[in-house]
């Protein structure tokens, strides 16, 4: 039985479709919603708290692959499990290219949809992990001075304290003041990690 806050939303024009992925969905334990157009979902809100998003490609106004591009200029990041009746390689690489789970071309057995949605549902909750590790991260960051966070600038572009200090124009003893604060606050023992924690949050 899954979470009941791992929602999956399903949006096809089809509505024997979304009828018939409703129920299998439910029947595995998901909440479900559907939706038959993409501007739907777009208005609906639901974006930002999806456990994923069953995707139908080719339907009228926005397309599917329209909407995983506004998902991703947004930065939301949704598992997206594509179905089409029009299946083609170059849709697929370009679903995938975009951070596609899978790419499922009508018909196709729904034990294999499912399986992808559980993967892709897994696969959320390992983001919404992520996300609240690097929330905590940057909130040590953020309870930094701005002396401290230049210091760990430099830390992390691998200067010695000597260096720093001669940076900053301050002395050698005040920086490693300073240097011990920051490893202390952003609750690092190293220097790698330190390097590691700063290359996360900048997105490197």
């Amino acid at each position: 039985m899954r979470k009941p806050e791992a929602v999956v939303c399903v949006v096809d024009d089809d509505a024997s479709v979304r009828k018939g992925l409703e129920r299998a969905i439910k029947a595995d334990g998901m909440s479900v919603l559907t939706f038959p157009s993409a501007r739907e979902f777009l208005d609906s809100g639901m974006a930002a708290n999806v456990a994923c998003l069953v995707l139908d490609v080719r339907m009228p106004g926005v397309s599917g692959l329209d909407l995983q591009a506004e998902l991703n200029s947004r930065r939301i990041k949704v598992p997206v499990v594509f179905i089409t009746g029009h299946g083609t390689i170059p849709l697929s690489v370009q679903a995938m290219r975009g951070g596609a789970v899978d790419f499922l071309t009508k018909p196709f057995e729904v034990e294999s949809l499912l399986a992808m949605v559980r993967e892709a549902v897994r696969k959320h909750e390992g983001m919404k992990a992520e996300r609240a590790e690097d929330a905590i991260m940057q909130g040590r960051v953020d309870s930094l001075t701005p002396r401290e966070r230049q210091v760990m600038d430099l830390v992390v572009k691998g200067l010695l304290n000597k260096q720093i200090a001669a940076e900053l124009g301050a002395a050698e003893r005040t920086i490693k003041v300073h240097r011990g604060r920051v490893m202390q606050k952003m609750e690092v023992d190293s220097v790698a990690e330190l390097v590691r924690v700063s290359a996360r949050l900048s997105g490197g």
